[in-house]
């Protein structure tokens, strides 16, 4: 029925399309200097292409109307800063464009101005000169198979794995860096940690069917897989920082977008003379386009965003921000199912979640720099339940073998002073935070199995505690930047900084998170850049596993240590255009203090993602770990009309669990590639395809014997961990395809578009599922002896389902701008 609306309303637009001929739009923002956020006036802000310029005012703000609609690059330079370009800006009737652009100063003398026009599309900056992608939000719109998901968009960038690639399962948005968990990466939003970024998330690590971020609020998304700034803490992989738009300060505009997945509402405009807002709502329908192309999941959620920022002086900014999410997830049977796999999936956790984010932060310029404090609350809440024979049994309490009911809630504040001295550029600063944590959880593991003669043949092991926690977490940090060197060729940067907390043994012992941080960045030439960093990081474990609890009541992990990675880093970059980048990096991650299982001698990075929690066990702070590899990524901006990413990354991930020996890790796929390209054509039409490749993610196989002794309870295989992910899964390989049709009309702008993942239906292989074979009644499962089945499941005909159907997942929608 919704495709046929859809269809309908296609042809209705196409009769209207001689209309868009004349329409125009407006591109406006402000260009500051990056390093003080000074506003900077009189800078040029002109259209590739075209003889459409301008120069800001005395306030750093610029506005140019009465541009054709289409898409173009923005060239932004000024006396004294390197040239800036802002690569793929749409601009249509609709919506105005709303842009905020930062100027790094130049090392050149006037007269060599022209010679540093090629690195117009670097992204790096001194403290972090490799290891970092950005794109900007028209990538993100238009990415092939991405939905609009930003988690999902960045993994076509070098190094990052997920969503199927590492072993996931395909829905998910586990993001994997470099052959680091998916928990070893942290978000900022405009400056304001943001732990959860996707519903669904299984706590303790990330991931979830999509993203809670709606792109109609996003200008940019920055990835730093290495040498991060003192500044981040609690991380070990990544840091993806996101930088949200203001509202449109001249008058109300908003969207709306429809798809087979969701629908979401955005609107924004002045709230008062100085003061702008952004607020939008979405629901998703993702689970009627997996129950109209037969698949089991039925993903379901509300999620709301807002940012409010008002300029109280020339010099002083408040910005307030915030996102929450309502989740409910389950599964279904599906029409085309074999009786075995309809077990499998009856016994399947449902999961509910809700959390949010809140924040406010200041930024105060001060004299040749800036001061920012941001104060943030978050908060989430899980509910997992899973029974024997699936949820028609949830009143039955004798059949639940799973129960999980926690929240987590963190408050923080965080203060950061940036300086500029001459060549000199230096930061410091600090942040405190107050976390509570609390868990009821059950685990039923295995019954006990009796033998003939009435005695124990095995006995029960059920995992049950419940716990509450509160403690303290603080650090501070400082960094310092300068170039040398004539035409300051060479720069440096080096930090440092320092992290603990009042609840772990030793915790407050600066001394053992001091993480210093040096990072190098020598221009070779004009277009060529040689850049190294070595940096050490600690996180903390996380709360699902400080905060569990013995039978006697006691914290078992408090003696756990910060988990810590050592990075060293190495590449080259070429900038042969001003919009074309090519870059190849080394890498070698070593990681000392990883959590391992008390229970199973296994490091929890060897066992992979989960669905409910991640560390509800006893663990010891022993494991090693390390990755190491190389890396290729070729990017060309908007260029006549086309615009392409490659990357490739071959790289090896191994930890250790009680043994001391390395094992792959979950993550070690070895391969990681993907390419897009992107084409502009005339009178509104887009086009664009992507291709993502990973190598047969690891997996542990099942121990038939104990397997088939526990199945009845626990409703799933018992892997054999004498023999640690020693198999793998086939390849992964995926391709997306993307078509949009503009019409800009004399105010509105529709866009319509049809984006399909999986196009070519290429199966993706994942862990097999163990199970008994059903009787043909589905009434009871097949015995060997004739005889009902036994506890211990020894007159059960075992069997092996292969995961490997392939899917295509079809969106076809409109966004309509007013």
């Amino acid at each position: 029925m919704l495709l046929r609306y859809l269809l309908a309303f296609l042809l209705l637009i196409v009769a209207s399309g001689p209309v868009q001929a004349q329409s125009t739009g407006v591109l406006s923002g402000t260009v500051r200097d990056r390093n003080t956020q000074q506003q900077l006036p009189g800078v040029t802000v002109a259209l590739e292409g075209t003889s459409l310029g301008t120069a800001t005012d005395e306030q750093g703000r610029f506005r140019l109307t009465g541009i054709p609609t289409g898409s173009y690059n923005v060239r932004v330079s000024f006396i004294g800063y390197e040239p800036l370009l802002r690569a793929n800006v749409s601009i249509t009737s609709g919506n105005s464009n709303i842009v905020s652009l930062e100027l790094v100063p130049s090392a050149q003398a006037l007269g060599e101005v022209q010679v540093t026009a090629n690195r117009a599309i670097r992204v790096a900056t001194p403290e972090t000169p490799l290891s970092v992608q950005r794109l900007n939000v028209e990538e993100i719109k238009s990415n092939p198979g991405g939905n609009f998901d930003i988690s999902r968009v960045v993994q076509v960038l070098p190094g990052v794995g997920g969503g199927g690639t590492s072993g996931t399962a395909g829905f998910r948005n586990d993001i994997i860096i470099r052959g680091g968990a998916p928990n070893e990466n942290v978000y900022y939003l405009d400056g304001i940690e943001v732990p959860v970024i996707n519903h669904f998330q299984t706590q303790g690590s990330a991931g979830g069917p999509t993203g809670m971020l709606n792109v109609s609020f996003i200008e940019d998304v920055t990835l730093s897989s290495s040498a991060f700034e003192a500044r981040y803490d609690n991380t070990l992989s990544s840091v993806l920082q996101f930088r949200q738009r203001d509202g449109n300060p001249d008058r109300v505009q908003g969207n709306v977008r429809l798809s087979g997945t969701e629908v979401a509402g955005t609107l924004e405009g002045p709230l008062a003379k100085n003061t702008t807002f952004l607020a939008s709502v979405r629901r998703s329908y993702l689970q009627l386009l997996f129950q109209a192309i037969d698949l089991p999941i039925r993903p379901n959620y509300w999620d709301a965003q807002f940012k409010v920022t008002t300029k109280l002086s020339p010099k002083t900014t408040i910005t307030a921000l915030g996102l929450g999410a309502l989740d409910h997830f389950e599964v279904a049977v599906p029409k085309k199912s074999s009786l075995e796999k309809e077990y499998i999936l009856r016994n399947t956790p449902s999961i509910d979640q809700w959390n949010y984010t809140v924040g406010v932060s200041l930024r105060q310029l001060l004299e040749r720099g800036y001061l920012n404090v941001a104060l943030s609350r978050t908060q989430l809440d899980n509910q997992v339940n899973r029974f024997e024979g699936g949820a028609e049994f949830s009143n039955d309490e004798s059949r639940r073998n799973l129960l999980t009911r926690s929240g987590e809630t963190e408050n923080k504040l965080r203060v950061d002073v940036n300086r500029a001295a001459g060549k000199w550029q230096y930061a410091y600063g600090a942040v405190g935070q107050w976390i509570t944590f609390d868990s009821r959880y059950f685990n039923r593991l295995r019954r006990e199995v009796l033998n003939p003669d009435g005695t124990v043949q095995q006995p029960a092991v059920d995992v049950r505690f419940q716990s509450d926690l509160s403690f303290a977490r603080f650090g501070a940090f400082a960094q310092v930047t300068r170039p040398f060197l004539p035409d300051d060729r060479l720069t440096l940067s080096a930090g440092v900084r320092a992290d603990g907390n009042s609840f772990t043994e030793d915790g407050a012992n600066l001394l053992r998170t001091i993480s210093p941080r040096v990072s190098a960045s020598y221009a070779l030439a004009s277009r060529w850049n040689l850049n190294a960093s070595i940096g050490r990081y600690y996180k903390i474990p996380p709360s699902t596993l400080l905060g569990f609890r013995d039978a006697s009541g006691q914290f078992v992990n408090k003696r756990n240590r910060y988990i810590g990675s050592t990075h060293y880093v190495a590449g080259l970059e070429f900038l042969p255009a001003p919009s074309t980048r090519f870059t190849v990096e080394g890498f070698w991650k070593q990681y000392s203090h990883y959590p391992v299982s008390v229970r199973d001698g296994i490091s929890l990075a060897n066992l992979g993602g989960d669905f409910a929690a991640l560390g509800n066990e006893a663990v010891t702070s022993t494991g090693k770990g390390r990755t190491f590899g190389g890396e290729f990524f070729f990017q060309q901006k908007l260029t006549n009309n086309w615009f392409a990413v490659a990357s490739y990354t071959l790289f090896s991930s191994e930890f250790t669990g009680t043994d001391g020996v390395y094992k792959p890790s979950a993550w070690d796929t070895r391969h990681l590639a993907s390419a897009l390209l992107g084409r502009k054509f005339s009178r509104g039409w887009e086009a664009g395809v992507k291709y993502r490749f990973a190598g047969g993610a690891p997996y542990t196989p099942f121990d038939l014997a104990t397997s088939q002794q526990n199945y009845l309870t626990i409703g799933q295989g018992v892997p054999d961990y004498a023999r640690l992910n020693t198999e793998r899964l086939g390849s992964y390989q995926q391709f997306d395809f993307r078509v949009d049709k503009k019409y800009n009309l004399r105010r509105v702008t529709i866009d319509l578009f049809i984006d399909l993942q999986n196009a070519f239906l290429i199966k993706n292989p994942a862990v097999p599922n163990y199970t008994f074979q059903r009787t043909p009644d589905n009434s009871a499962f097949i015995t060997t002896d004739g005889q009902p089945i036994l506890a211990n499941g020894s007159n059960a005909v075992p069997v092996l389902l292969a995961d490997d159907d392939a899917t295509v997942l079809p969106t076809i929608g409109f966004i309509v701008e007013f």
